[in-house]
């Protein structure tokens, strides 16, 4: 079973790309899906993390997400606390996902993960596929979505590797300035090109 890490900057077209994916029959892991859940109550980081950030905990036992973000997005310490406790249990939820796609004789699967190669996770992968737009073209995305400001995103940016870094390190490219028909256009050559590989 193939795996491909699928990752891109923030409003690079990442979520676009990885529904591009779906729609050509390949199950996508939602990294980011993956906290939400396990943050809810009930979920494995609830307990975990309101312990480590009370001032993050809901009255139903679940985890405020916005409020945990502003305790953390500033502040190095405390984030990587937050990711010692939520990586080993996204790795643990993913492998569980993986497992049970290979069962299935699934022939390629995506890891939709934002922080892909700034956390090491392409060692994860066999190939690394990366949405990517133009820097203008990015910053009009980003600063379309609500609460963002210009300050909130160059933190953000800070914090994730350069897209042109990101367009060397991965195996695809698929871009994203031209519309979805011309990003799916990619995606669909991408996969024969795996095909290809896999038969050869």
């Amino acid at each position: 079973m193939i795996i491909l890490g699928l990752t891109g900057s923030i409003a690079m077209g990442k979520s676009t790309m990885a529904q591009l994916f779906r729609d050509e029959g390949v199950a996508v892991h939602d990294a980011d899906k993956a906290v939400h859940e396990l943050m809810e109550p009930g979920g494995m980081a609830a307990v975990p993390v309101g312990e480590a950030f009370p001032q993050s905990r809901r009255e139903d036992g679940g985890i405020d997400r916005p409020a945990l973000g502003k305790l953390v997005f500033s502040d190095g310490e405390k984030r990587q606390q937050l990711e010692q406790i939520l990586h080993p249990l996204v790795r643990l939820e993913r492998d569980d996902w993986l497992s049970r796609h290979r069962d299935e004789g699934a022939f390629c699967v995506g890891l939709d993960v934002p922080l892909l190669f700034e956390t090491g996770g392409e060692k994860d992968c066999d190939y690394t596929v990366v949405a990517s737009a133009s820097a203008f073209l990015q910053r009009q995305r980003a600063l379309a979505r609500g609460g963002m400001t210009a300050e909130r995103l160059d933190a953000i940016l800070e914090l994730q590797m350069p897209d042109a870094m990101k367009r060397d390190k991965a195996d695809f490219i698929v871009p994203t300035d031209y519309g979805k028909t011309t990003s799916r256009f990619y995606v669909q050559r991408n996969l024969r090109q795996l095909e290809r590989t896999s038969h050869a």
